[in-house]
């Protein structure tokens, strides 16, 4: 594939070395809002092969919507594909495709394929969003071997992003909601058409993204995100909650968990429940692989290889509606694709490969991050002979409650075993995605996991 690199030749050089890089220069922040870069470091201009001017027009907002919170349609419901890529002309559009979409596309020719929509850039975030991101750009630092970072929370700490390092911690910590809550299902799909159910109440908190300065603190915190999931289905699982939190930085600490087991009906301290642990009910993810990366960076050496154009889901206020049923959705193969939309926009493309004597299932990942939000919107997870094995989409829509892009349904691509998992499914909950409602750390304790499984 090629990648168009929009990086300085000193940079680039940056970039592959390593971790050691310097501040932004006063040139740099000056330009964070300015006539060509928008106050999130993303080039405001279209491209001629696609990609729309940004033009940031709506914050909770957008015309014909009639509600503050809950699922809407999105102002471009009426638009149609301008065309679709399918397995017979792919090859027309490969450059602008990742590798994993080109294989999803080559073994199942008749199931998946790509509606392109018109590009939009037309939403943005608050405007102390855009503050923090400037402050950051003068002051954030890695620290403590890549595994920590500087600078206050609520934004990413790297506008101009000079190494791989750099690149994940911003994918690590975008901006995103503060608060969510929903009950989702989980579908797993297997090769020979049979579907696993599994459903689950779900929290999280992050305390670095509430929108009170007052309440809002910086990424030397201890606390990141706290989590709380706790199973519905399958019947196996039903009563297994697990709670805990993801810290800020991994030197002296890692994920922690408690989990609450029904069957001896007590709380137990959870094993390591980082990077490649298998997510229940079926383990067609890892924990790392939610919002297709997250936790500590250490495992591998992250190369920033540049930004390019690219086909990414985008805007998927459709696929994400309660107005679709699982049936119209899940199918073999692959979910259906009349459902999901895809844009052309420009995206950061950020590869991680395996370190040396530390073990994982993947040894390559490939993250395709959009440019405006730092939100991974795609990955390419390869195994330990290199050959692609999973390809991983999830579809975010923007959220008018909690003025932020927010995952929605997320799937997860097994290539060589023919399954798939599609979770985060809300679309027949009876409980879709709250955001930004507060929510208290003692919801997310051993002893609200205690509570939780009476």
């Amino acid at each position: 594939m090629k990648i168009m690199l929009r990086l300085a030749p000193a940079v680039v050089a940056l970039a592959l070395a390593g971790p050691a890089a310097a501040k932004a220069t006063a040139e740099e922040i000056a330009s964070l809002g300015g006539d060509e870069l928008t106050c999130m470091g993303a080039e405001r201009a279209g491209t001629p092969g696609g990609v729309a001017e940004w033009s940031g027009q709506w914050f909770k907002t957008w015309p014909g919507l009639s509600s503050d919170s809950g699922w809407a349609p999105g102002p471009y419901a009426d638009e149609e594909p301008l065309f679709t890529i399918s397995n017979a002309n792919q090859a027309k559009y490969a450059d602008d495709m990742t590798p994993g979409q080109i294989a999803l596309m080559e073994k199942y020719p008749d199931s998946f394929r790509m509606n392109v929509y018109p590009s939009h850039r037309d939403f943005r975030f608050a405007d102390w969003v855009c503050d923090v991101v400037k402050k950051n750009a003068a002051n954030s630092e890695l620290i403590d071997g890549g595994l920590g970072v500087t600078g206050i929370s609520g934004a990413h700490p790297f506008p101009f992003p000079k190494n791989g390092l750099e690149a994940i911690w911003n994918a690590i910590v975008p901006h995103r909601a503060w608060t969510e809550r929903t009950v989702f299902d989980i579908a797993d799909v297997y090769s020979n058409g049979d579907i696993a159910w599994g459903r689950a109440r779900f929290m999280t908190m992050n305390p670095g993204n509430h929108p009170d300065p007052d309440q809002r603190g910086s990424f030397t915190d201890h606390i990141n995100a706290f989590f709380y999931q706790g199973f519905l289905l399958p019947d196996r699982e039903k009563g297994f909650i697990a709670v805990g939190y993801q810290p800020n930085n991994f030197k002296e600490d890692a994920t922690q968990s408690w989990q609450y087991l029904p069957g001896i009906r007590r709380v137990r301290k959870a094993p390591e429940v980082g990077f490649d642990y298998p997510v229940p009910p079926s383990g067609l993810r890892t924990v790392d692989d939610d919002y297709l990366f997250n936790g500590s960076p250490e495992r591998y050496t992250w190369k920033l290889i540049g930004k390019k154009e690219m086909y990414i889901p985008y805007h998927n206020f459709e696929f994400n509606s309660p107005e679709l049923s699982y049936d119209q959705i899940i199918k073999p193969n692959t979910v259906n694709p009349e459902h999901l939309r895809y844009e052309k926009h420009r995206v950061w493309v950020i590869e991680g490969n395996l370190k040396e004597g530390v073990r994982h299932i993947y040894q390559k990942r490939r993250l395709y991050v959009d440019e405006d939000t730092w939100l991974t919107m795609w990955a390419d997870n390869y195994d330990g002979r290199g050959e692609l094995w999973r390809a991983n989409l999830a579809a975010f829509f923007y959220s008018q409650q909690s003025g932020t892009f927010h995952r929605g349904a997320s799937i997860y691509h097994d290539l060589t075993s023919g399954n798939y998992e599609a979770t985060y499914l809300t679309n027949e909950s009876d409980h879709w995605w709250e955001l930004n409602i507060p929510l208290k750390p003692a919801m997310f304790s051993p002893e609200a996991a205690a509570r939780g499984g009476q």
